[in-house]
């Protein structure tokens, strides 16, 4: 996985894309150019869209395979069980969108309106959009060069009616490339809450999570804190816990104390989230809506 580099001038400075920690780096030819997203018109329009959203959070993660998506689906549905809350859920994972099946919205589709695409709704309350509401089949492949990602992301910010939104949620794909660099250059001027990390308690997936706390601290990006996931299992039948992936190393909470840095909770492993939506979800189900995964 490509990342930013470690000594990344940034994309307002002078040598951006041309000191010699840029080489290599997915964005070099842009930042060189002058024609970075800080000189994207967009940006102002962005601004002016994000104005009736509250919250912008975004979830991170090191490491593919490590829950971000399902902790953002279960974080959209926390926030929206409160009937007076708006909530939006947006899937920036252009390569491997997963948010509609983990919400059980599969098939459904993108209308567009005058005011722009609708997002598509789980409940009256909380809105949903992902690239995989575009695809003619859940298995098609995108096969897409950065500019082209970045283009959707901002598709996505811009063109989309979120409408008055309390909380918007995004889940991001697993490093530290080209969707991540483009959802905070669009977001800067709108103002982000900060980002959720998610990682599971070996020492593999940690390491990844410090690479992306260096990311959010090199990008200015606010972090709310860190999420253990998968941290341990108990049996449903002898109520023995069990460390499937052993903390080797202290695991979040020792990392996190390290780099001071919240740890906001630690997540068993649960085979209830991997089964039918109505045994981890709320049973508010907007009419229509599948009600398995």
């Amino acid at each position: 996985m490509e990342e930013v580099p470690h000594d990344c001038p940034g994309a307002d400075s002078a040598q951006a894309g041309r000191g010699a920690s840029c080489q290599g780096c997915p964005n070099q030819r842009l930042c060189a150019s002058g024609a970075g997203a800080a000189a994207d018109p967009a940006i102002e329009e962005i601004k002016e869209k994000m104005k009736t959203v509250k919250h912008k959070i975004l979830v991170l993660s090191g490491k593919g395979g490590v829950g971000k998506s399902t902790f953002s689906a279960h974080l959209a549905h926390g926030l929206a069980e409160d009937e007076n809350t708006q909530v939006a859920l947006l899937d920036i994972d252009i390569c491997g969108p997963s948010i509609p099946k983990i919400m059980g919205l599969e098939g459904e589709q993108v209308h567009q309106s005058g005011s722009g695409w609708s997002p598509v709704f789980l409940e009256d309350n909380l809105g949903v959009m992902s690239v995989g509401f575009l695809l003619s089949s859940p298995d098609d492949a995108v096969i897409w060069r950065g500019p082209k990602k970045n283009g959707m992301i901002k598709q996505f910010l811009r063109d989309v009616d979120w409408g008055e939104v309390d909380y918007l949620i995004v889940d991001t794909p697993p490093g530290t490339s080209d969707e991540h660099l483009s959802v905070v250059q669009y977001l800067a001027a709108a103002h982000i809450d900060g980002a959720v990390i998610i990682t599971t308690p070996q020492e593999v997936s940690l390491q990844d999570v410090r690479k992306e706390i260096s990311f959010c601290h090199k990008v200015k990006l606010p972090i709310i804190g860190v999420v253990e996931n998968m941290s341990g299992f108990i049996c449903p039948k002898c109520q023995k816990e069990s460390q499937i992936f052993p903390p080797t190393t202290g695991g979040a909470e020792a990392m996190c104390q390290d780099l001071k840095i919240p740890l906001l909770g630690k997540v068993p492993l649960d085979p209830r989230i991997g089964g039918p939506r109505s045994a981890w979800a709320p049973s508010r189900v907007a009419p229509g809506a599948p009600s398995t995964v």
